[in-house]
């Protein structure tokens, strides 16, 4: 028994009709089973309730129990709500087959705009894809193709083809092929076979998990076949020369509309020229952003998939399926943009991510050592803070790393102080020069960490100069306080500058970036997920510019004092906030309307005529003067 669903115009009864031939079983469409109130209201532009639906779902599964036990049939049906595709399940799962036939809300209108002789309004579309609920059981198809290579997907994945692939079965692979498994996609997953050091990974895999009924391959080749075609490939490999390497082996193994994804952390540049070779073979490439870490990925992360518009489409019940969502119950996934689009806002959320980390460090130090706060006192600092707007993900894990103990001793104090930084910290301060983009706190984030590598030097150096640092304050409760507002207000810097190098490219590269929805897809799920980032998604609907927002103007406005007071007793006493003095400083330039750099002009163009423009000329006028 298979239901064919879909809103309407995507094609239920054209497949259905096909599929019901080819299978040689009747076709039945539950249009013809309304009663005669049901429409007359769908002809006259008016949607059905729910009540005006349940007679109708209640015949069809009475239907749908015969036709089964005479052997079969193919029902084209909406179907549009789990409750709705409950009425109708009246036989075993195992006996019924659910096909859902999905496209964009722009195509499925067109199609309807010239479609004659059928009952349905054109406008009731809009509250079908409101109404629509993804089935997780159901084989994904997309319209955005003819009738016969629909019909033959569906066979092929009718068969014992899978409809998705990993490579790749790393702590974040097996976790993200949990979480597919466990969102009923039917999965195949490879893992590179090295002897002696990767041997039955994938098969091992799928042995530790036999309820999920995955697929386990060590041969490339019959995992490719194992799938269903157009393939969707996710990669989950070390960024570099390892997704180049898998792509060279994969490509001559696809065919046309095959789909790869790359889920690592690439860089946005590598992924423009992997899109660019791969559209040679017809074969399609999207990069996607994943954050959230192990458990994000098995419950839930934050994707971020950049690339084409129409490969998105075919994959987004599959991302969205298995993402995070929001407060509202919606998918912390979204449709970035082109290109590597999806990579860059996942190389900016990384390096937020690192300022982040590196302001609450620096707060730690202060407290813990130029207070003199014991780990406990700080915790509880900390989760007041919590109950004043600087809620995040962040901030709790480090409430917790502060009272985390190892026979009786706090387990922090026995951690190397030494910090170390994949790619992504790295390429942002790249990407900020790049584009001629102001990066201060990601970039003095990353040095901080450089920094602190360098271990051996820094304790030569320390025996050479002595101790520096000395006590902060002693009106501890002033000084606590005017952190607080001085970490808030290096927050909301912090994240004004990712986004507006975010805005940068995607001016330079006219990627038409959402911002609002970026935020969106990061309230939940990844990394860096806060009660600003909440409130983001609100302020980016109103501005493009987070600190040009009226609620952030009067929040820096208040709070910038105490930036500035925290920042000079650290330094005063010898602590380094390389990231609360960066916010500072940027805080300081950004407001600044008349700045220094008149003097940096004049320099440069005393000793390299690199000439300048005058205040009193227009600006598209150039200078050079002979200074001496």
């Amino acid at each position: 028994m298979i239901i064919v669903m879909g809103v309407s115009g995507t094609g239920k009864t054209t497949v259905g009709q096909l599929l019901a031939k080819e299978m040689a079983i009747p076709f039945f469409d539950a249009d013809d089973f309304h009663p005669e109130s049901n429409i007359e209201k769908l002809s006259s532009g008016q949607p059905l309730t729910d009540s005006d639906r349940k007679p109708w779902l209640e015949i069809l599964g009475k239907e749908i129990k015969t036709w089964e036990a005479n052997g079969g049939a193919v029902l084209a049906c909406s179907a549009l709500k789990e409750k709705y595709r409950k009425t109708l399940s009246t036989i075993p799962i195992e006996q019924l087959t659910i096909i859902h036939l999905s496209g964009t809300f722009e195509l499925i209108k067109k199609r309807l705009s010239h479609r004659k002789g059928h009952f349905l309004d054109p406008s009731i579309l809009k509250s079908q894809f409101e109404d629509l609920e993804a089935c997780h059981s159901a084989i994904q198809v997309s319209i955005d193709q003819t009738p016969d290579k629909i019909l033959q997907e569906i066979l092929s994945k009718m068969s014992n083809k899978t409809a998705f692939g990993i490579i790749g079965m790393g702590v974040m692979g097996q976790n993200l092929a949990i979480n597919m498994a466990n969102n009923k996609v039917r999965l195949s997953v490879f893992n590179r076979h090295v002897a002696g050091k990767e041997e039955d990974i994938a098969k091992n895999f799928v042995a530790k998990h036999p309820a999920l009924n995955i697929q386990g391959f060590d041969d490339l080749s019959e995992f490719v076949d194992s799938m269903a075609p157009p393939r969707n490939i996710l990669l989950m490999v070390q960024a570099g020369t390892a997704v180049d390497s898998i792509i060279d082996e994969l490509t001559p193994l696809l065919g046309p509309d095959d789909l790869i994804i790359d889920g690592g952390n690439s860089n946005y540049l590598d992924t423009n020229r992997r899109d660019q070779a791969l559209a040679l073979h017809d074969i399609n490439f999207i990069g996607t952003g994943i954050s959230g870490g192990e458990e994000g990925a098995r419950k839930g992360p934050s994707i971020m998939p950049g690339g084409s518009r129409t490969a998105y489409n075919r994959i987004a019940p599959f991302l969205e399926n298995i993402a995070a969502k929001d407060a509202n119950g919606k998918a912390c996934c979204t449709y970035v943009g082109p290109e590597g689009s999806g990579h860059f806002i996942k190389m900016v959320h990384n390096g937020i991510e690192y300022a982040e980390m590196q302001l609450l460090a620096e707060v730690y130090e202060l407290m813990r050592n130029g207070l003199g706060m014991q780990p406990e006192e700080i915790a509880k600092t900390l989760e007041h803070w919590k109950t004043k707007g600087l809620d995040s993900y962040l901030l709790e894990i480090t409430i917790n790393i502060l009272r985390k103990e190892e026979n009786g001793e706090l387990l922090l104090d026995k951690i190397l102080d030494a910090a170390s930084q994949k790619g992504t910290g790295g390429w942002s301060t790249e990407a900020a020069i790049r584009l001629g983009s102001p990066l201060n706190t990601i970039a003095d984030a990353v040095m901080a960490r450089n920094i602190s590598a360098q271990k051996e030097t820094r304790t030569a150096a320390n025996e050479l100069y002595g101790q520096i640092k000395q006590p902060i304050s002693k009106d501890l409760d002033s000084f606590i306080q005017a952190l607080m507002e001085g970490y808030s207000a290096a927050r909301i810097v912090n994240h004004a500058v990712g986004f507006d190098m975010m805005k940068e490219a995607s001016t330079q590269y006219d990627w038409s970036l959402d911002f609002s929805e970026i935020s969106r897809i990061w309230t939940n799920g990844c990394i860096i997920r806060s009660e600003l980032m909440s409130a983001m998604v609100n302020f980016f609907k109103d501005t493009d510019r987070l600190l040009f927002h009226p609620a952030i103007v009067k929040s820096l406005g208040e709070q910038q004092a105490s930036l500035a007071q925290v920042v000079g007793q650290a330094l005063a006493s010898g602590y380094p906030v390389p990231v609360l003095a960066s916010a500072m400083n940027f805080f300081l330039g950004y407001v600044n309307g008349q700045s220094s750099a008149n003097m940096l002009q004049a320099q440069r163009d005393y000793f390299g005529a690199h000439t300048y423009k005058r205040v009193d000329q227009p600006l598209t006028e150039s200078f050079h003067t002979e200074w001496t």
